[in-house]
């Protein structure tokens, strides 16, 4: 999504000397992106705005290392041959002679 879809973009200097129409174009409901030195910087959004992201976020359920962690160590499959043989048989492999 570009700036100019989800809201107007102002130079640090212009946001500062007209703060009053960044932040009516906030509660407006439209984005109010800040630039510093050329570079996106930060949006301004409504109180509103801000705490359905927030609530949004909080939504979308554990964190990913809280995911992570309850991830089984071992695969279903692996575990169940596990429990069926105790001790893994080992592949039986002929060595070679080697000269040195």
């Amino acid at each position: 999504m570009t700036i100019k879809e989800s809201g107007l973009s102002w130079r640090l200097q212009d946001a500062k000397a007209q703060f009053s129409a960044v932040v009516e174009g906030a509660l407006r409901g439209v984005p109010q992106h800040v630039t510093r030195r050329g570079k996106q910087a930060v949006v301004v959004l409504s109180e509103q705005d801000f705490a359905a992201m927030r609530s949004g976020a909080a939504r979308q359920g554990r964190s990913f290392i809280e995911h992570l962690r309850a991830m089984p160590k071992e695969p279903a499959g692996v575990q169940a041959t596990k429990q069926r043989n105790a001790t893994p048989a080992r592949a039986k492999l002929a060595l070679r002679d080697l000269e040195l």
